[in-house]
C-alpha cells in the first residue's frame, strides 16, 4: 500500500460483506483505492459494492476462505482483472461465546480454521508476487481478546493471538523484501460479530451482546485504522478506554490484568 496516494491501489480485503470488512471498503474507496470484495455471500458483496465510491472500479470475488484448494485460483482473478496486488487484508473471521468446559473439539476447530490458518493459507499465496513486484502490505485483524484472553472467548483469543505472533514472525523474515506487515486489534465494534459467534456446540449465538451494541461505531473504527495504516503504524489497537487500559496494563503488569480479568463479568 502507497502511503502517499491510494489511487489506483489495489486492496483485496475478506469478509466484505458486513461489519469491520464492509466499513474498511467505504473508507479505503473514498481515498482512491481500487478494492476487491470477498466473502461467501455474493448478493452482500453486491451491495457493498453499490455504495462505494466509484463502483465501477471494484471486484466482487466471493470466497470461502477455507476452501483452500480455491485461493490459488481466486487470487489468480484479482491479478487478470487488476493487474497486481498492493494490499490484502485478512479480515473474515468468527468469535465465540461459549465457556471451555462447554466448547466441543470441533468448534475449537472451526474457529481456529477460519482465524488463524485461512489467513496464513491466503497469505502465503499472494506473497510471491508481491516479493517479485518489491513491495507489498499484509495486514491481519486480530483482536484485543488476542491480546488478554478473557472469559467465553478462549479458542477465538488463542487463534487471534497465533495470527499476531505467526504476522510478527512474517514481518522478521521479509521487511528486507519490500514487505509490510500490519497487525489491527480491534476492542468492541458495533457489528454483528457477537450474533454470529460460536457457541460449544458451533451453533451461532444470534444475539447481540451489550459490549457489542454501544461500541464505536464500524465505520469509526474503518477510519481509525486506515490512519493509522496509512501512517505506517504495525500495530494498532483501536478500541475505547477500558481496552486501551486493558493492553497497556497486560504488558507493563501482567498480574494485575490477570485478577482484573478473573473478576470481570464478561459474556
Amino acid at each position: 500500500m502507497n502511503t502517499d496516494n491510494l489511487s489506483g491501489q489495489v486492496i483485496w480485503i475478506t469478509g466484505a460483506s458486513s461489519g469491520i470488512g464492509e466499513a474498511l471498503a467505504r473508507q479505503f474507496a473514498k481515498l482512491g483505492a481500487q478494492v476487491v470484495l470477498s466473502a461467501r455471500h455474493e448478493e452482500e458483496l453486491k451491495r457493498v459494492a453499490r455504495q462505494l465510491t466509484h463502483p465501477e472500479q471494484h471486484m466482487i470475488l466471493p470466497l470461502d476462505v477455507t476452501d483452500y484448494a480455491s485461493l490459488t485460483a481466486a487470487y489468480g482473478e484479482v491479478i487478470q482483472k487488476k493487474g497486481r496486488l498492493d494490499c490484502l487484508i485478512n479480515n473474515a473471521g468468527v468469535s465465540q461465546r461459549a465457556l471451555i468446559c462447554d466448547t466441543l473439539d470441533h468448534t475449537d476447530r472451526q474457529i481456529m480454521e477460519i482465524d488463524y490458518f485461512a489467513p496464513v493459507a491466503l497469505t502465503r499465496v499472494v506473497l510471491p508476487s508481491m516479493l517479485k513486484q518489491g513491495a507489498g502490505h499484509v495486514v491481519f485483524i486480530s483482536s484485543v481478546a488476542g491480546l488478554l484472553g478473557t472469559q467465553y472467548r478462549a479458542s477465538y483469543a488463542a487463534a487471534k493471538g497465533a495470527i499476531h505472533l505467526w504476522a510478527n514472525s512474517l514481518r522478521a523474515e521479509l521487511a528486507d523484501q519490500g514487505l509490510r506487515v500490519s497487525v489491527i486489534f480491534p476492542g468492541f465494534v458495533k457489528t454483528n460479530v457477537s450474533v454470529a459467534a460460536l457457541k460449544g456446540n458451533g451453533e451461532q449465538l444470534g444475539s447481540m451482546d451489550d459490549a457489542q451494541a454501544n461500541a464505536m461505531s464500524s465505520d469509526e473504527f474503518a477510519e481509525q485504522a486506515v490512519q493509522a495504516l496509512l501512517a505506517g503504524r504495525e500495530y494498532i489497537v483501536i478500541g475505547g478506554l477500558k481496552e486501551k487500559v486493558g493492553v497497556w496494563l497486560s504488558r507493563l503488569y501482567p498480574p494485575l490484568m490477570y485478577r482484573i480479568i478473573r473478576k470481570s463479568k464478561v459474556r
